[in-house]
């Protein structure tokens, strides 16, 4: 092995479908990268809104397929989850590719209302409403109740309810979301978020059973490790579908169990992950469960957030300066941060897919990047199937050029976008790539670099 392709191809054989190397150039769904590094510059952000609707079109296939096989009598409905990405053309598109709303926060609600002036929302989409509730948030979906809007509010805590009982003036439906066990590495064993389950149907018989206008619709759960092929995941489903049946033994009105938690999405060249078989499985426990104790199959929702949004964005950026610290460590340094423009890099250790734009054809060596802030935590060294990050050499006279790719689920809004940023590290340009009414690709860069002048308006100066 030779050169940085000689490693990638024996190391992993092919690359993932939306890569392609051409002459030693790295494209990506089909798109010449250095076109953009060459009009534009980096550091440079892309949303790439094609990938979106393929993957709200893949969850239908795999979902329809479970539900044949299984023949399973419930619907499926995607919703997507806005704190992943709030930028209008996601929401936009995430629409009018016929996925349904999950909020988290009453600020939330304003955009639900701008769509809808907008006519990317109707009033039959789902809006889900999720989090714990403050005054302000319930006030925001009991207007939307009463201007006939179809939100569904998820009961968080055991007091949420009578803010919708004394102010609906319509009837209205009601979610409840039901307290998950945690994973055994973490550091409590019951989620914070939800209802305990024991807690649930006295709940509902106390304040919901008699009430006039409310209706229990919906069984809630969310899994902060997503839907993996786990014993834990397995025994939790369990113990939702349970609660669902009991309650909809009491609660006719009661028809949809949603699915919280995440499909995972390629972090890595090694992504192995089989979304039809998954799937299949889920709703074969559903019905299974479901068929013993004689309750309908309900209706499943799912709340896709980063499998919605992630594998379209991708953050570009130059090679400054190589420097060698010592005997065995080599440094690149990107022209921007990984924990302003990264964070989940930098906070949580997340990996990405890292690829060089340019030089496959070079020698490779083993390399730590490092970002521009003065934070000795702002550098990036490894990968996730890996504790060694390896890149082409720089040739003399010629740039290198990187890119972080399936970025762009809550990057942005971690990163504090628009706003001020450790040492001051600007937001970079940021360049929507989406299909136009011929189908055709065009770009069109929505924000540039963020100016000294926003900054020190924020700051006060």
């Amino acid at each position: 092995m030779k050169t940085y392709s000689d490693l990638i191809k024996h190391t992993y054989g092919l690359l993932p479908e939306e890569f392609e190397v051409i002459n030693g150039e790295l494209y990506f769904q089909g798109i010449r990268l250095l076109d953009y590094i060459e009009k534009y510059e980096a550091p440079l952000k892309l949303s790439y809104l094609p990938n979106i609707a393929e993957n709200i079109a893949k969850a239908h296939q795999w979902f329809n397929y479970a539900f044949e096989i299984n023949q399973y009598s419930g619907s499926y409905t995607y919703a997507f989850c806005t704190k992943a990405s709030h930028f209008k053309f996601i929401l936009e598109k995430t629409l009018r590719c016929g996925a349904h709303v999950e909020t988290s926060s009453e600020y939330d609600i304003p955009i639900v209302e701008k769509l809808f002036a907008s006519g990317d929302l109707t009033k039959q989409t789902y809006i889900i409403c999720n989090g714990f509730k403050r005054p302000g948030y319930i006030n925001r979906i009991v207007q939307l109740i009463n201007e006939d809007y179809n939100c569904i509010p998820v009961l968080d805590n055991i007091h949420e309810f009578d803010g919708y009982a004394e102010t609906c003036k319509k009837e209205f439906n009601l979610g409840v979301r039901v307290a998950t066990n945690e994973v055994p590495e973490y550091n409590y064993y019951s989620s914070r978020l939800g209802i305990r389950s024991d807690d649930i149907l006295p709940l509902l018989r106390k304040k919901v059973k008699n009430h006039p206008l409310a209706k229990v619709k919906m069984i809630h759960f969310f899994m902060n490790t997503g839907l993996k092929d786990n014993i834990h995941f397995w025994s939790e489903l369990n113990r939702m579908v349970k609660v669902y049946c009991e309650v909809k033994r009491e609660f006719d009105s009661l028809d949809t169990l949603n699915l919280g938690g995440g499909l995972p999405i390629k972090s890595s060249l090694q992504f192995d992950y089989d979304y039809q078989f998954m799937i299949s499985e889920i709703v074969s426990a559903i019905k299974e469960e479901c068929d013993e104790q004689g309750i309908e199959h309900p209706n499943l929702v799912t709340e896709f957030g980063t499998f919605t949004v992630g594998e379209s964005g991708a953050v570009l950026y130059t090679i400054l300066d190589e420097k060698k610290q010592n005997d065995q460590e080599q440094w690149y340094i990107i022209n921007g941060s990984f924990i302003t423009h990264l964070p989940d890099a930098w906070g949580i250790n997340h990996k990405y897919i890292l690829l060089p734009l340019n030089g496959w054809d070079n020698e490779f060596q083993q390399v730590n990047l490092g970002g521009l802030t003065c934070d000795g935590m702002d550098y990036y060294n490894s990968e996730a199937h890996s504790e060694q990050l390896f890149l082409p050499k720089i040739k003399p006279n010629e740039d290198l050029h990187i890119g972080f790719f399936h970025t762009g689920a809550y990057q942005e809004a971690l990163g504090g976008y628009g706003g001020i940023q450790h040492c001051l590290i600007p937001s970079p340009k940021h360049l929507v790539i989406d299909n136009d009414d011929t189908g055709q690709l065009k770009s069109n860069l929505v924000s540039d670099v963020q100016g000294v002048d926003s900054m020190l308006n924020i700051l006060g100066y």
